[in-house]
């Protein structure tokens, strides 16, 4: 296993301890002496983890490292890290249940038109609104968690979410669209080899029946001919 999908993977594995420390009952946590609460030390964490989706697609790149496992992996993370967080931040009424149905709901919409995409035999690329739509994500989950602490952020926070959301909305609008116009294309280029080979069929039907034809009128004209006096 190559470093950048390593750190696909440490993100992943970031998830379950992300939750752990947001949901658990308020309190403080001392790390190396500096005591930290919840929603500070989840925000460590969760940049942390953010951190590495960075990290793994610019050394894949850098190094020539791009793999299958990796391509599936990077998004699969991506998405289990922010509906994580999401949910989790549900849980402690940090954020509108109904934002984060949204927004998640989005993620898994998007993830299933690109199984049927990929099952079509095409892909259908990361636009730059699905890109921003990430970093919009992360801030905006980055401010709601410093809002906690700081209630002066909360605006801010809240203004992050509802770009997200909208960004996440509109992306995913656009991924439909291009969905949609590919599974078309995808669709009549079906339907027009199905016509040049029933075409294909249906000459060579007529031509063997044509064949049959004249077979039969040499056969006809054999038996019709007049005999010779040594047939008779």
């Amino acid at each position: 296993m190559n470093l950048p999908n390593a750190l696909t993977l440490l993100r992943i594995f970031f998830v379950p301890l992300l939750v752990a420390v947001l949901v658990q009952e308020k309190s403080a946590i001392e790390i190396a002496g500096l005591k930290l609460s919840n929603q500070m030390a989840a925000l460590a964490i969760f940049l942390a983890a953010a951190g590495t989706d960075l990290l793994d697609g610019y050394l894949a790149r850098r190094w020539n490292q791009i793999t299958t496992v990796g391509m599936l992996l990077d998004p699969v993370a991506d998405k289990l890290l922010v509906s994580a967080a999401l949910i989790s931040l549900v849980q402690i009424h940090l954020v509108p249940s109904w934002m984060a149905v949204l927004i998640i709901g989005r993620e898994f919409a998007v993830s299933g038109l690109r199984s049927i995409a990929a099952a079509e035999g095409f892909t259908i690329q990361a636009s730059e609104l699905g890109k921003s739509k990430m970093v919009m994500q992360v801030a905006a989950i980055a401010l709601t968690l410093v809002a906690a602490d700081w209630p002066a952020v909360h605006p801010a926070a809240t203004a992050a979410l509802w770009a997200a959301m909208v960004f996440g909305l509109v992306s995913a609008a656009e991924y439909a669209r291009h969905f949609w116009r590919k599974i078309d294309a995808s669709v009549k280029e079906r339907r027009r080899i199905e016509l040049l080979r029933l075409e294909r069929e249906r000459r060579r039907e007529l031509r063997r029946q044509r064949r049959l034809a004249r077979r039969a009128l040499l056969d006809g004209a054999a038996t019709r001919a007049p005999q010779t006096p040594e047939q008779l």
